[in-house]
Protein backbone atom coordinates (compact mmCIF):
# COMPACT_ATOMS: atom_id res chain seq x y z
CA UNK A 1 0.00 0.00 0.00
CA UNK A 2 2.61 2.16 0.86
CA UNK A 3 4.59 1.60 -2.64
CA UNK A 4 1.35 2.54 -4.23
CA UNK A 5 0.73 5.60 -2.15
CA UNK A 6 3.81 6.84 -3.21
CA UNK A 7 3.07 6.20 -7.01
CA UNK A 8 0.32 8.20 -6.94
CA UNK A 9 1.52 10.95 -5.38
CA UNK A 10 4.62 10.91 -8.27
CA UNK A 11 1.71 10.63 -10.52
CA UNK A 12 -0.15 13.56 -9.31
CA UNK A 13 3.07 15.98 -9.08
CA UNK A 14 4.01 14.84 -12.70
CA UNK A 15 0.65 15.43 -14.35
CA UNK A 16 0.72 18.99 -12.22
CA UNK A 17 3.83 19.49 -13.40
CA UNK A 18 2.41 19.33 -16.89
CA UNK A 19 2.88 15.85 -18.00
CA UNK A 20 0.42 14.39 -20.66
CA UNK A 21 -2.41 12.08 -20.07
CA UNK A 22 -2.58 11.68 -23.87
CA UNK A 23 1.12 10.73 -23.82
CA UNK A 24 0.86 8.22 -20.96
CA UNK A 25 -2.06 6.84 -22.81
CA UNK A 26 -0.86 6.33 -25.79
CA UNK A 27 2.47 4.67 -24.33
CA UNK A 28 0.01 2.24 -22.12
CA UNK A 29 -1.39 1.20 -25.68
CA UNK A 30 1.66 0.72 -27.68
CA UNK A 31 3.32 -1.09 -24.77
CA UNK A 32 0.36 -3.29 -23.32
CA UNK A 33 -1.01 -3.96 -27.18
CA UNK A 34 -4.09 -2.76 -26.21
CA UNK A 35 -6.61 -2.58 -29.29
CA UNK A 36 -7.58 0.81 -28.74
CA UNK A 37 -6.51 4.07 -26.50
CA UNK A 38 -7.64 3.45 -23.26
CA UNK A 39 -9.85 6.82 -22.84
CA UNK A 40 -12.19 4.59 -20.18
CA UNK A 41 -10.02 2.11 -17.67
CA UNK A 42 -11.47 0.36 -14.95
CA UNK A 43 -10.02 -1.21 -12.08
CA UNK A 44 -11.78 -3.59 -9.36
CA UNK A 45 -10.89 -4.74 -6.16
CA UNK A 46 -12.49 -7.18 -3.37
CA UNK A 47 -12.13 -5.97 0.20
CA UNK A 48 -13.23 -8.74 2.94
CA UNK A 49 -11.24 -7.92 6.35
CA UNK A 50 -11.26 -10.87 8.73
CA UNK A 51 -13.84 -13.14 6.22
CA UNK A 52 -17.16 -10.90 6.83
CA UNK A 53 -18.55 -7.70 5.20
CA UNK A 54 -17.09 -8.68 1.68
CA UNK A 55 -17.50 -5.99 -0.65
CA UNK A 56 -15.93 -4.71 -4.08
CA UNK A 57 -15.26 -1.91 -5.80
CA UNK A 58 -14.72 -0.63 -9.19
CA UNK A 59 -12.66 2.84 -10.04
CA UNK A 60 -13.13 4.38 -13.01
CA UNK A 61 -10.24 6.45 -15.01
CA UNK A 62 -11.57 8.83 -17.91
CA UNK A 63 -8.31 10.20 -19.67
CA UNK A 64 -5.95 9.21 -17.44
CA UNK A 65 -7.78 11.25 -14.18
CA UNK A 66 -10.44 9.59 -11.23
CA UNK A 67 -13.26 9.82 -13.29
CA UNK A 68 -15.31 9.88 -8.87
CA UNK A 69 -18.84 9.86 -10.47
CA UNK A 70 -18.36 6.49 -12.09
CA UNK A 71 -17.24 5.09 -9.14
CA UNK A 72 -18.97 1.93 -7.89
CA UNK A 73 -19.46 -0.38 -4.67
CA UNK A 74 -21.14 -3.46 -4.67
CA UNK A 75 -21.92 -5.90 -1.70
CA UNK A 76 -20.93 -9.08 -2.44
CA UNK A 77 -24.39 -11.50 -2.44
CA UNK A 78 -23.04 -14.82 -3.23
CA UNK A 79 -20.88 -16.51 -0.26
CA UNK A 80 -19.87 -15.83 3.21
CA UNK A 81 -16.72 -17.64 3.19
CA UNK A 82 -13.60 -15.50 1.49
CA UNK A 83 -13.25 -16.64 -1.93
CA UNK A 84 -12.00 -13.66 -4.16
CA UNK A 85 -12.34 -15.68 -7.58
CA UNK A 86 -16.29 -16.31 -7.23
CA UNK A 87 -16.72 -12.59 -5.57
CA UNK A 88 -15.02 -11.80 -8.66
CA UNK A 89 -16.68 -13.28 -11.07
CA UNK A 90 -19.90 -11.97 -9.29
CA UNK A 91 -19.05 -8.31 -9.58
CA UNK A 92 -17.94 -8.44 -13.36
CA UNK A 93 -21.12 -10.51 -14.04
CA UNK A 94 -23.22 -7.94 -12.33
CA UNK A 95 -21.67 -4.85 -14.24
CA UNK A 96 -21.10 -6.00 -17.58
CA UNK A 97 -24.44 -7.98 -17.59
CA UNK A 98 -26.48 -4.82 -16.29
CA UNK A 99 -24.53 -3.16 -18.68
CA UNK A 100 -25.76 -5.83 -21.68
CA UNK A 101 -29.26 -5.00 -20.65
CA UNK A 102 -28.92 -0.96 -20.21
CA UNK A 103 -26.54 -0.59 -22.75
CA UNK A 104 -24.44 1.56 -20.57
CA UNK A 105 -20.75 2.47 -21.58
CA UNK A 106 -18.20 -0.23 -21.48
CA UNK A 107 -14.55 0.29 -20.58
CA UNK A 108 -11.87 0.46 -23.15
CA UNK A 109 -9.62 -1.67 -20.53
CA UNK A 110 -10.63 -3.41 -17.16
CA UNK A 111 -7.63 -3.84 -14.86
CA UNK A 112 -7.54 -6.55 -12.03
CA UNK A 113 -5.61 -6.66 -9.17
CA UNK A 114 -3.82 -9.90 -9.86
CA UNK A 115 -1.75 -12.42 -12.17
CA UNK A 116 -2.32 -15.13 -14.72
CA UNK A 117 -5.10 -16.84 -12.42
CA UNK A 118 -6.64 -13.60 -11.34
CA UNK A 119 -6.41 -12.47 -15.47
CA UNK A 120 -7.79 -16.00 -16.76
CA UNK A 121 -11.00 -15.72 -14.48
CA UNK A 122 -11.98 -12.15 -15.73
CA UNK A 123 -11.49 -13.24 -19.18
CA UNK A 124 -13.60 -16.27 -19.18
CA UNK A 125 -16.28 -14.20 -17.33
CA UNK A 126 -16.30 -11.62 -20.54
CA UNK A 127 -16.40 -14.47 -22.72
CA UNK A 128 -19.60 -15.89 -20.82
CA UNK A 129 -21.13 -12.71 -21.04
CA UNK A 130 -20.11 -11.95 -24.86
CA UNK A 131 -18.09 -9.28 -24.35
CA UNK A 132 -15.04 -9.40 -26.54
CA UNK A 133 -14.70 -5.63 -27.03
CA UNK A 134 -13.10 -4.60 -24.03
CA UNK A 135 -9.24 -5.31 -22.80
CA UNK A 136 -7.71 -7.22 -20.15
CA UNK A 137 -4.89 -6.54 -17.66
CA UNK A 138 -3.77 -8.25 -14.62
CA UNK A 139 -1.36 -5.64 -12.42
CA UNK A 140 0.84 -8.23 -10.08
CA UNK A 141 1.83 -6.38 -7.19
CA UNK A 142 5.78 -5.66 -6.85
CA UNK A 143 6.99 -9.09 -4.19
CA UNK A 144 9.69 -8.71 -1.39
CA UNK A 145 12.37 -10.50 -3.22
CA UNK A 146 15.05 -10.36 0.19
CA UNK A 147 16.95 -8.14 1.86
CA UNK A 148 20.32 -6.99 0.53
CA UNK A 149 22.84 -7.38 3.57
CA UNK A 150 25.54 -5.57 2.72
CA UNK A 151 25.41 -3.10 5.76
CA UNK A 152 22.84 -0.96 3.72
CA UNK A 153 19.37 -3.13 5.09
CA UNK A 154 17.55 -2.67 1.59
CA UNK A 155 14.98 -4.37 0.83
CA UNK A 156 14.66 -5.40 -2.68
CA UNK A 157 11.40 -6.04 -4.80
CA UNK A 158 10.48 -7.70 -7.82
CA UNK A 159 9.10 -5.17 -10.48
CA UNK A 160 5.14 -4.35 -11.13
CA UNK A 161 4.07 -6.84 -14.05
CA UNK A 162 1.51 -6.78 -15.83
CA UNK A 163 -0.34 -9.91 -18.03
CA UNK A 164 -2.13 -9.83 -21.12
CA UNK A 165 -4.47 -12.50 -21.93
CA UNK A 166 -2.31 -14.55 -24.71
CA UNK A 167 0.70 -13.37 -23.33
CA UNK A 168 2.82 -16.03 -21.52
CA UNK A 169 5.24 -13.90 -19.81
CA UNK A 170 4.24 -10.85 -18.01
CA UNK A 171 4.86 -7.43 -19.96
CA UNK A 172 7.62 -5.54 -17.36
CA UNK A 173 6.88 -1.59 -17.91
CA UNK A 174 9.99 1.15 -16.87
CA UNK A 175 9.45 1.09 -13.25
CA UNK A 176 9.53 4.67 -13.17
CA UNK A 177 7.16 5.74 -16.26
CA UNK A 178 4.18 7.20 -16.00
CA UNK A 179 2.38 4.26 -17.41
CA UNK A 180 3.25 2.01 -14.43
CA UNK A 181 2.76 5.09 -11.98
CA UNK A 182 -1.14 5.50 -13.76
CA UNK A 183 -1.69 1.60 -13.08
CA UNK A 184 -0.28 1.58 -9.60
CA UNK A 185 -2.89 4.91 -9.15
CA UNK A 186 -6.16 3.01 -10.55
CA UNK A 187 -4.88 -0.12 -8.08
CA UNK A 188 -4.39 2.37 -5.09
CA UNK A 189 -7.27 3.97 -5.44
CA UNK A 190 -9.95 0.81 -5.59
CA UNK A 191 -8.08 -0.22 -2.87
CA UNK A 192 -8.96 2.62 -0.65
CA UNK A 193 -12.55 3.02 -2.28
CA UNK A 194 -13.17 -0.96 -1.02
CA UNK A 195 -11.50 -0.72 2.35
CA UNK A 196 -13.65 2.45 2.69
CA UNK A 197 -17.33 1.54 2.10
CA UNK A 198 -16.02 -1.99 4.41
CA UNK A 199 -15.38 -0.31 7.22
CA UNK A 200 -18.80 1.32 6.39
CA UNK A 201 -20.42 -1.85 6.19
CA UNK A 202 -19.05 -3.59 9.36
CA UNK A 203 -19.95 -0.77 11.64
CA UNK A 204 -23.67 -0.84 10.55
CA UNK A 205 -23.43 -4.21 10.90
CA UNK A 206 -22.14 -3.85 15.03
CA UNK A 207 -24.78 -1.76 15.18
CA UNK A 208 -27.53 -3.63 13.91
CA UNK A 209 -26.44 -6.42 16.33
CA UNK A 210 -25.86 -4.52 19.40
CA UNK A 211 -29.87 -3.16 18.52
CA UNK A 212 -30.56 -6.68 18.48
CA UNK A 213 -29.41 -7.24 21.08
CA UNK A 214 -31.07 -4.64 23.79
CA UNK A 215 -33.94 -6.31 25.44
CA UNK A 216 -37.69 -4.71 24.17
CA UNK A 217 -35.87 -3.69 20.68
CA UNK A 218 -37.60 -6.36 18.49
CA UNK A 219 -37.76 -6.50 14.10
CA UNK A 220 -40.45 -3.86 14.45
CA UNK A 221 -39.12 -1.27 16.86
CA UNK A 222 -35.67 -1.47 15.12
CA UNK A 223 -37.80 -0.56 11.88
CA UNK A 224 -39.31 2.34 13.23
CA UNK A 225 -36.16 3.86 14.83
CA UNK A 226 -34.43 3.21 11.02
CA UNK A 227 -37.42 4.81 9.70
CA UNK A 228 -37.84 7.34 12.01
CA UNK A 229 -33.31 8.65 12.28
CA UNK A 230 -32.60 7.07 8.28
CA UNK A 231 -29.42 4.95 9.40
CA UNK A 232 -28.22 2.89 12.65
CA UNK A 233 -25.83 5.73 13.04
CA UNK A 234 -28.05 8.91 13.36
CA UNK A 235 -29.70 6.72 15.92
CA UNK A 236 -26.36 6.23 17.81
CA UNK A 237 -25.90 10.34 17.99
CA UNK A 238 -29.45 10.74 19.23
CA UNK A 239 -30.33 12.32 22.09
CA UNK A 240 -33.16 9.76 24.76
CA UNK A 241 -35.43 12.26 24.02
CA UNK A 242 -34.90 11.97 20.16
CA UNK A 243 -35.34 8.27 20.60
CA UNK A 244 -38.30 8.41 23.17
CA UNK A 245 -40.35 10.45 20.89
CA UNK A 246 -40.22 7.74 18.07
CA UNK A 247 -43.17 5.57 17.59
CA UNK A 248 -43.66 2.58 19.93
CA UNK A 249 -40.47 2.86 22.28
CA UNK A 250 -41.20 5.58 25.07
CA UNK A 251 -38.81 7.11 27.60
CA UNK A 252 -37.61 3.86 29.48
CA UNK A 253 -36.92 1.92 26.34
CA UNK A 254 -35.22 4.91 25.36
CA UNK A 255 -33.09 4.90 28.11
CA UNK A 256 -31.87 1.71 27.79
CA UNK A 257 -30.96 1.96 23.74
CA UNK A 258 -28.81 5.25 25.11
CA UNK A 259 -26.83 3.19 27.10
CA UNK A 260 -26.45 0.29 24.97
CA UNK A 261 -25.56 1.99 21.50
CA UNK A 262 -24.93 5.88 22.01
Amino acid sequence: EMAASNARQVYDERLRAGASHQATLEGLQQQLGLTSLPRRIECYDISNIQGTDPVASMVVFTDGAPDTAEYRRFAIRGKATPDDFAMMTEVLERRFGRAAKEGTELPDLVVVDGGKGQLAMAEAVLDDLGVHDVDLAGLAKARTLGVADQGEHRVERSPERVFRPGISEPIVLRQTSNEVYLLTRLRDEAHRFAITFHRKRRGQRTLTSRLDDIEGVGPTRRRALLSHFGSLRAVAAADVDAIAAVSGIGRALAERIKREVG
